[in-house]
């Protein structure tokens, strides 16, 4: 773990100058050195009146897969998710005083699925699950299926 500075908040108060042990900070470039930094001393951190100063992890840990039950309710609540979506579109679509509320709700239930896919392991490329459903979309028959892209997916 080691220090980092958000440039915009900073005062120039320079206090974290008088509290490094190290001489990590910086205040001419806005930088703090990684390579000077102590592991999470943090007393820059504390001095810090701006609060532009934090800690930042040099590696995060492992994330545990998820059970299969939790993925499968995940999928569960993205297809309601995604049917509310097309409810609410079609209520906006029809106009009225309730059309801004559906729009509104529309979009609501959009970025709810969305947050569901992705965390259900679905969103990401390097994923299993991705990985399965472009092989099923590769052996698909039709032109609404890109080849390409798809093949294209599946060999980055």
């Amino acid at each position: 773990m080691h220090a980092a500075r958000n440039v915009a908040l900073c005062t120039k108060d320079c206090l974290c100058l008088f509290v490094c042990p190290s001489g990590a900070t910086d205040t001419e470039n806005g930088q703090i050195d990684f390579a000077k930094c102590l592991d999470g001393c943090r007393l820059c951190v504390d001095a810090c009146p701006s609060h532009a100063i934090y800690l930042v992890f040099d590696r995060y840990p492992e994330k545990p897969a998820k059970h299969d039950r939790v993925v499968s309710a995940l999928d569960a609540t993205t297809e309601s998710k995604v049917e509310q979506e097309r409810i609410c579109r079609t209520l906006a679509e029809q106009g009225g005083l309730e059309a801004k509320l559906a729009k509104a709700l529309a979009l609501s239930n959009r970025i709810l699925a969305e947050d569901c896919t992705r965390e259900s392991g679905f969103m990401l490329p390097q994923a299993p699950r991705v990985k399965t459903m472009l092989e099923s979309l590769q052996n698909r028959e039709g032109d609404a299926v890109p080849r390409e892209t798809v093949d294209s997916l599946l060999n980055s």
